[in-house]
């Protein structure tokens, strides 16, 4: 177990780890199967008690890639829509790009913000958003302020957690992982239930129920 811990902490001092932040923030924006999270809030438990890397430039250079990911998403939605390809076509991803389509019209601002905190979501607004050719100005400015929130309690959560853990980098790192992750679903179920409850906006030409 200590052979684990000093390679976690020799890992986490190098430079290439913040890269290694910034490739995976991006990559998550448009494929969600990438753990950004999980990467930012480890490094930050480590950064809790170890002081590498240095916290303010994890979450800067978590900001910097979350950034670019939803902008190159929102750029390939623009460009292909959100059809092209057979997992865009599924029903869980149809009803994903259904609700993000209406949800931009009535609420872009507060969608954007909540929906970098929730893989999939954040995936399926970024190409609607660009598919429905919704500003780019405005998807930009409303980017830079989630990509600085969720970086921010990305490694707010690791600090917090991995503090408790000075003697043992991996369990600080997996518990504040383990958090995150459940933060997450929380947030996701919130989400879908609020979806259910909300009304659809009735289509053009066809008038309101009472």
């Amino acid at each position: 177990m200590q052979a684990i811990n000093d390679f976690i902490l020799a890992a986490a001092g190098q430079p290439w780890v913040l890269f290694l932040v910034l490739a995976c923030c991006v990559i998550d924006g448009f494929f969600p199967p990438i753990p950004s999270e999980s990467v930012v809030v480890g490094l930050a438990a480590v950064a809790a008690t170890a002081d590498v890397p240095n916290p303010w430039l994890l979450m800067l250079v978590a900001a910097l890639g979350a950034f670019g990911g939803d902008n190159i998403a929102y750029l390939i939605g623009r460009k292909v829509g959100t059809r092209r390809w057979r997992w865009m076509r599924g029903p869980r991803m149809q009803t994903a790009f259904h609700w993000a389509g209406n949800e931009l019209r009535k609420r872009p601002a507060s969608l954007v913000l909540v929906a970098r905190f929730v893989p999939i979501g954040r995936v399926a607004v970024n190409l609607t958003a660009g598919a429905t050719h919704f500003a780019h100005l405005r998807f930009v400015g409303l980017t830079v302020l989630s990509a600085a929130l969720w970086s921010s309690y990305s490694v707010s959560i690791g600090l917090f957690f991995g503090q408790w853990f000075e003697d043992n980098h991996l369990l600080g790192a997996t518990i504040a992982i383990v958090c995150a992750i459940l933060l997450g679903i929380i947030v996701d179920i919130l989400i879908s239930r609020l979806r259910g409850r909300l009304p659809e906006e009735p289509a053009e030409g066809t008038a309101a129920g009472p």
